[in-house]
């Protein structure tokens, strides 16, 4: 089976890096390994990547350095590789922009349906040279923004693309289609994920932020999406 999608492993230690190669290979991806930084930014540079694989603790400049590189320079999916119990780490990643992680030691299983899921999340570009050809594609007011789900694009009021990821998408498409509604975050974990999600559902919370960042006038005081407390998020 080839998949046609590129992936990218990003890891300073050869055994794992190859031992995922290898795997993800088996399973069609088009993969190329990194040993640290300057060659994984030289590939995003060169190279048309759909998602990159990242280990959070290199020597010199590390995962979360990287991943903070990457959201500032491409859309490419980030899948975060971490150590059990780096809990901040992974806030700090998620913070950043990357779209999922995988804790080590890696399970090979789990980490070829993380690759899946984002790589759905992801398919933004074919959906939208599909629709791109009807003239009635409709777009949501996000306070000062505008977010088409056609297209999968959020605009700023001066009609400036946005860079939203993936999961800012699924957020955005979620709170589009259930105005009015107070949704909790087991709700939203639900409906914005292709597949179950563990306890760590701050998440949810620190992607609302960054969406804030990007829609609110005022981030600090959001009315756009609103807290409800004790109850969840509301988009009205």
């Amino acid at each position: 089976m080839t998949t046609h999608a590129h992936v990218v492993v990003c890891d300073d230690e050869p055994d794992i890096r190859d031992t995922v190669a290898e795997y993800l290979e088996h399973h069609g991806y088009a993969v190329t390994t990194a040993n640290a930084g300057p060659a994984l930014r030289e590939l995003i540079k060169s190279q048309h990547v759909d998602v990159v694989i990242l280990d959070i603790r290199m020597p010199g400049e590390d995962g979360l350095s990287l991943a903070r590189y990457l959201r500032e320079h491409s859309d490419v999916a980030i899948i975060m590789l971490t150590g059990s119990a780096e809990i901040v780490d992974r806030v700090v990643g998620l913070e950043i922009g990357a779209d999922d992680y995988v804790a080590k030691p890696v399970d090979l299983r789990e980490l070829l349906a993380r690759v899946k899921a984002v790589l759905r999340r992801t398919s933004a570009s074919e959906r939208a040279a599909e629709k791109a050809s009807t003239p009635d594609s409709h777009q949501v007011q996000f306070g000062k923004c505008r977010f088409d789900p056609d297209e999968h694009k959020l605009y700023n009021a001066e009609g400036v693309e946005i860079a939203i990821t993936a999961m800012e998408f699924r957020l955005l498409k979620v709170f589009s289609e259930h105005r009015g509604r107070v949704l909790n975050r087991d709700q939203l974990l639900e409906l914005a994920h292709d597949r179950g999600w563990d306890p760590f559902d701050r998440s949810i919370d620190i992607r609302v932020s960054r969406l804030r960042k990007k829609i609110e006038v005022d981030p600090s005081k959001p009315e756009v999406i609103r807290t409800i407390r004790g109850m969840g998020y509301l988009y009205s």
